[in-house]
């Protein structure tokens, strides 16, 4: 069984595809990271974001930069969201997702393009979203208890500038699959969003 959970960032996908991954017992793989990779690689050697060819050249980066914790933050997160409106870049990554999202017993994915890119014949898709106010307090929240120097006004600004890029890229934009099950996150504390989520999987299958 393949459960694909798409949604924009902070709105709980990733949360919601471990739980789910956990309930259901399958392997979890949250594909935002490795743009958020690519990003970080390229900006580490010295390439730019927006360039096809330095992006493209950070495709190489090594597996064990996925365990690096510099990947969550929210710089590391803009320069994903730069890096992954290359059609090229999205090409390079396809692979290793779909070899993810195939193996044998199934698994869940979260990201962007899940249910229409990279696994269009999941059993179960999921569209997890929230307003840009209530995703911005989350994330505020979330970068303060770890000591970043950051307002919330900063946080709605940049989750703006990711959303409209991220809806707007020619390539896979961030859209619901036709056949998702959309869940508004806005007014869901976190054990009620991944009951809905348990809920709405059990449905689909």
């Amino acid at each position: 069984m393949i459960i694909a959970v798409d949604g924009p960032t902070a709105s709980g996908k990733g949360t919601i595809a471990k739980a789910l991954a956990e309930h259901f017992g399958l392997p979890h793989l949250d594909t935002g990271l490795l743009y958020r990779a690519v990003g970080y690689q390229c900006a580490r050697d010295g390439g730019e974001p927006n360039s096809l060819a330095d992006a493209l050249a950070a495709c190489a980066f090594d597996d064990s930069l996925l365990d690096d914790p510099v990947l969550r933050s929210e710089e590391v997160g803009g320069l994903a969201s730069r890096v992954s409106v290359h059609n090229a870049v999205r090409q390079a990554l396809y692979e290793r997702q779909r070899a993810f999202a195939t193996q044998e017993g199934g698994a869940v994915l979260d990201g962007r393009d899940i249910g229409t890119v990279i696994a269009p014949e999941a059993e179960a898709k999921l569209f997890i979203t929230a307003s840009v106010e209530a995703r911005a307090q989350r994330r505020y929240l979330e970068m303060r208890g770890r000591g970043d120097d950051v307002t919330l006004e900063e946080i709605q600004e940049d989750l703006r500038r990711r959303d409209e890029r991220d809806r707007n890229r020619e390539v896979a934009p961030l859209i619901p699959a036709e056949d998702a099950m959309v869940i508004d996150t806005s007014a869901l504390g976190k054990e009620e969003a991944i009951a809905a989520a348990i809920e709405a999987v059990k449905q689909a299958i």
